[in-house]
């Protein structure tokens, strides 16, 4: 189903002189851009599909590198990036830097922490990089996929956790040395309780929290609740709005336009803002099929035999409180219908940021 939203020719337009960033740009369309700019800056994850065609049309051009990335975001009317830097030279990080002061853009670097000591040199010259670029954060990942389909056992699920605190206290030390914030994503990994615990263990002024405003509420978290939690931690914002529904099984997790699904996303920036006001907001929004919970089924529970019965109780509520009007079936269109679906779900969402979060 294509979404209420749907895109105008004008914002495709936009849309498409952003793919083919450093190219040519149509400067109208950019000043256009620029008069409805918002603050709201894009994830690369936003943009996998059109990444994809893209790769199809001009094998040569990738969306994903950092300057391609940063243009096509300008174009676009956002207010910055979440990207994978990599390592650069002083060339390429001064252009890319001066590129991103001329048009009031922030970068922030996305990250992977270090695995073990051999890692330590590939991880610091990526933060040497992201430092060089004055980037806001580096987010960043300390376990591998969703809790309850990565694990077998609540053995493996602490093992694992105690590998992603070792990679935290590697990666301090650097952080504190070039002073970039490393921002840990709620990445359906920890709950919370869990993860402001390992925060605390840390205790480092530049190891705090990429706050993900949808993630949580599939470890069972109170929606409201997680983000006042770690609010005090957040050094970067992943703001997302999801569709739920119920299933057999669980529940169902859609990524959706900003506005259109189940949160209070204003409530959710005015505590993240009240907390951390210089802050920066860039959307995480995966245009794909809904994504399954399946709370209700004996695996779910394998590391989770911690959690009350009352914060089950609690989210199915919700889910039944708030049914999604419709959930976006991504995977059976045709790749030109899905990126279509996809530069949809962006342009709304920085539409609504800007018009109705006042970001």
């Amino acid at each position: 189903m294509m979404p209420e939203s749907r895109i105008d020719r004008r914002t495709m337009l936009i849309g498409l002189t952003g793919v083919a960033a450093g190219l040519a740009t149509d400067a109208s369309i950019a000043d256009e851009a620029a008069v409805h700019r918002t603050g709201l800056g894009l994830v690369i994850y936003d943009c996998v599909l059109r990444r994809k065609w893209l790769l199809k049309q001009k094998p040569r051009v990738d969306l994903f590198e950092p300057f391609t990335f940063l243009q096509h975001c300008n174009n676009l009317g956002a207010g910055g990036m979440q990207a994978a830097l990599g390592v650069m030279d002083k060339e390429r990080i001064g252009r890319l830097r001066d590129f991103a002061e001329r048009n009031t853009l922030f970068i922030e670097a996305i990250v992977k922490p270090p695995v073990d000591d051999a890692d330590l040199a590939r991880f610091e010259s990526e933060i040497r990089t992201a430092a060089e670029m004055n980037a806001q954060a580096a987010r960043t990942v300390i376990m591998p996929g969703r809790r309850y389909e990565q694990f077998q056992s609540m053995a493996d699920f602490r093992e694992s956790v105690e590998r992603g605190r070792r990679m935290l206290e590697r990666a301090a030390p650097i952080v504190e040395k070039h002073r970039v914030p490393l921002a840990v994503e709620n990445h359906k990994d920890q709950r919370v309780d869990q993860r402001v615990a390992l925060f605390k263990k840390i205790d480092s002024e530049f190891i705090g929290a990429c706050v993900d405003t949808g993630n949580s509420f599939a470890l069972l978290d109170d929606p409201l609740g997680a983000i006042e939690a770690l609010a005090p931690y957040a050094f970067s914002i992943h703001l997302k709005d999801q569709a739920l529904r119920s299933y057999e099984d669980g529940f169902l997790l859609g990524d959706i336009p900003l506005g259109q699904g189940s949160f209070d996303l204003k409530r959710m920036v005015a505590i993240l803002k009240k907390a951390k006001p210089k802050s920066r907001f860039a959307l995480e929004l995966i245009t794909r099929d809904p994504l399954k919970v399946p709370c209700l089924l004996p695996t779910y529970w394998r590391t989770m035999s911690n959690v009350a019965g009352s914060d089950l109780a609690r989210t199915l509520r919700f889910v039944r409180q708030h049914p999604a009007t419709h959930l976006q079936q991504v995977s059976s269109l045709p790749l030109d219908k899905q990126v279509e679906l996809e530069d949809a779900n962006v342009a709304a969402s920085l539409r609504y940021a800007r018009e109705e979060l006042g970001l």
